[in-house]
């Protein structure tokens, strides 16, 4: 079943306009999920909202946003005061500007989607803006409301489409620097790079999806499936703590390695 539309406006570029539409590039859809439940009665427990100082529930018409400007002291917002700092940007997405591919750092991607032709008439404006940027080795860069938030967004293409991809804030990413800076520069041994390199290449293979399967999930619907049918599922055996042994140096743990992926591979 093809998703319902997450978004429909325009993507602009001069005086280039074409409407697209957007859905989101991944999906939760297929995880488990429970209901919390009331263990002596079977039904469902509902969530609410409750006054933390008078601890009686409140309404729903009765909630508001509010901004904290000092201890117990807020400053009210309205739904339509929030929504109304949204300018043109909240049905178009005007790239006013290009930067070269792969400049980004992976740390400030946020979420994926697909943008797509909205209808046949402007398949035309949006394969020209797609291939240019395909042809030049450049991502567009703009600004869209999304998530009831202003976001900066970046557009790169991929293949017959685009992948609209929401981009950090400034202050969400932390500088590399203070953490990496710590690392010592010291540089491993020749040797050493050489033995780390040959198990590297008995290791590479082709990028597959099921590298990134969900064992737990599959596990938790194993269970799902013996309780429908009143069946008790074999309890795992518990994992063995590693074995301390020996500390061996580094040399001798990758000869041991790339021994054993020799019988791995040979069998």
């Amino acid at each position: 079943m093809a998703p319902r539309t997450f978004w429909k406006g325009y993507m602009k570029l001069s005086l280039v306009t074409c409407p697209v539409t957007m859905m989101p590039a991944t999906t939760e859809g297929e995880k488990v999920r429970f209901h919390t439940l009331n263990a002596k009665t079977g039904n469902r427990v509902t969530s609410q909202y409750v006054d933390a100082v008078t601890e009686k529930p409140v309404r729903e018409e009765d909630e508001v946003k509010g901004y904290e400007r000092g201890e117990d002291d807020y400053v009210f917002l309205e739904d339509e005061e929030i929504e109304s700092v949204a300018l043109e940007s909240t049905r178009t997405i005007d790239i006013d500007m290009f930067v070269p591919d792969h400049s980004i750092g992976w740390v400030w991607y946020d979420r994926p989607h697909f943008l797509l032709p909205g209808d046949e008439v402007g398949q035309e404006a949006f394969a020209v803006i797609r291939d240019a940027m395909a042809a030049t080795g450049t991502v567009g860069i703009s600004r869209v409301v999304m998530y009831r938030r202003e976001r900066a967004v970046m557009l790169k293409p991929r293949g017959k489409g685009i992948v609209l991809w929401t981009l950090r804030y400034g202050d969400e990413v932390r500088d590399e620097a203070d953490y990496f800076g710590k690392i010592a520069d010291d540089k491993p041994e020749a040797k050493l790079m050489t033995l780390v390199r040959k198990l590297i290449d008995e290791r590479t293979t082709a990028w597959d999806t099921k590298m990134v399967n969900d064992p737990v999930q599959d596990r938790l619907l194993d269970i799902i499936a013996a309780k429908k049918k009143g069946k008790k599922r074999a309890a795992r055996p518990k994992p063995q703590p590693p074995q301390d042994g020996n500390v061996i140096d580094i040399m001798t743990a990758l000869k041991k390695s790339i021994q054993a992926e020799g019988r791995r591979s040979s069998r």
